[in-house]
């Protein structure tokens, strides 16, 4: 099987670098990596195009936003199945693609995911937050659950079949698609009991009072349209679970 990465990028030279090294650095050889720009100026573009002939496609231009990227870079890929990569993460070992390779292949999974931990934008090795995840079961989106979008890979016949990102939502969009494929479309998937993702702390969904307020209006709409039930009971055991993480 062959596992297409996307990284969506916007001047991200402090860390970019980071991201390539850590896919290219994977034991599993079936990999296209997929580089979606969106008109870095901060010379972000100098740092990829030292890897260019390791790098499947590079693709510079204006876009919509990150899920416009994400959604572009889907569009792109032909591997069988595809992982989402962002621009300030990188894979927690070298074995990790093969760990995902194996998990959807043994047992015709249509999706996997896996743990992810936070760690700080300067120092990758100090880590600030544990986001440990479970097997999954329906009643726990309406807990408070999702599995950590990095570490979430979705076979290519899925986003074929049931859409993309929605661009509707510029901040949850991935709450929507897992919401999605996994409650109303009840894909297949299986757990990796392992991290599998580090990301830095201070995504653009986590800067500012703004973006918190608009990013959870987003996911009220979302549980809506997904018939998610209890609004308040979603967002306590949420908040408990942060909680939980930053105990851990």
């Amino acid at each position: 099987m062959t596992i297409s990465v996307i990284t969506v990028v916007l001047n991200a030279r402090a860390t970019i670098e980071d991201t390539i090294v850590s896919v290219l650095s994977q034991t599993y050889k079936g990999i296209e990596y997929i580089i979606i720009d969106g008109g870095s100026t901060d010379g972000t573009l100098d740092i990829v195009n030292k890897y260019k002939d390791r790098i499947s496609k590079i693709i510079s231009e204006r876009d919509k936003g990150i899920y416009d990227g994400m959604n572009k870079g889907i569009g792109f890929a032909s591997g069988d199945i595809i992982g989402i990569l962002n621009s300030d993460d990188i894979y927690a070992d070298k074995f990790v693609l093969e760990k995902v390779v194996k998990a959807i292949d043994e047992n015709n999974n249509d999706s996997c995911y896996g743990d992810l931990v936070y760690i700080d934008k300067y120092d990758t090795n100090k880590i600030i937050r544990r986001w440990k995840s479970c097997e999954y079961k329906e009643d726990l989106l309406q807990k408070g659950w999702i599995p950590p979008h990095p570490s979430f890979f979705v076979k290519r016949s899925v986003y074929e079949e049931l859409g993309m990102y929605n661009l509707d939502f510029p901040l949850a969009a991935d709450y929507d698609l897992m919401f999605r494929f996994l409650k109303r479309y009840k894909i297949k998937s299986c757990y990796i009991p392992h991290v599998l993702v580090k990301m830095r702390t201070g995504g653009s969904s986590n800067k500012g009072l703004v973006n918190i307020v608009q990013q959870n209006l987003e996911i009220i709409r979302i549980l809506k349209q997904n018939e998610m039930g209890n609004f308040f009971r979603f967002f306590w055991f949420k908040i408990i679970d942060k909680l939980m993480q930053f105990r851990r």
